[in-house]
């Protein structure tokens, strides 16, 4: 089974539940389902930020096991993750491997490796 996480609550969500549960899962091969994507909101984006300890470790993961990283264009933009407008802007100052976009691209990205189910925390 595949999935894709949307991480869209506010707070630390991305930090806590991603960072203390389902990261050390997808490294210790054990999270039982295929992870396509992460999809971020809000503050969440901050966990993608270069030097960030939890992003680090999820871009390497992200790399081995070809999963889209891309965080909400707007979002990015207002946390200075990203430069140009909304629409047409490039990810700043995050980990390697981050997209940036609305849902119309996260739709595309993932329609090469569609999730079969998405969970958004």
């Amino acid at each position: 089974m595949k999935v894709a996480y949307v991480f869209s609550t506010s707070g630390h969500t991305a930090s806590y539940k991603l960072g203390k549960m389902i990261l050390p899962q997808l490294e210790e091969d054990r999270h039982g389902v295929q992870v396509v994507g992460l999809f971020f909101f809000d503050d969440n984006t901050y966990i993608l930020r270069t030097g960030d300890p939890v992003g680090e470790r999820l871009a390497k993961v992200a790399a081995e096991q070809g999963i889209l990283l891309m965080m909400c264009d707007q979002c990015a933009l207002e946390r200075g993750l990203a430069e140009g407008e909304v629409g047409n802007c490039r990810v700043s100052g995050t980990v390697a491997g981050v997209q940036v976009g609305c849902f119309p691209d996260l739709y595309a990205a993932l329609s090469g490796n569609p999730p079969d189910h998405v969970i958004t925390l």
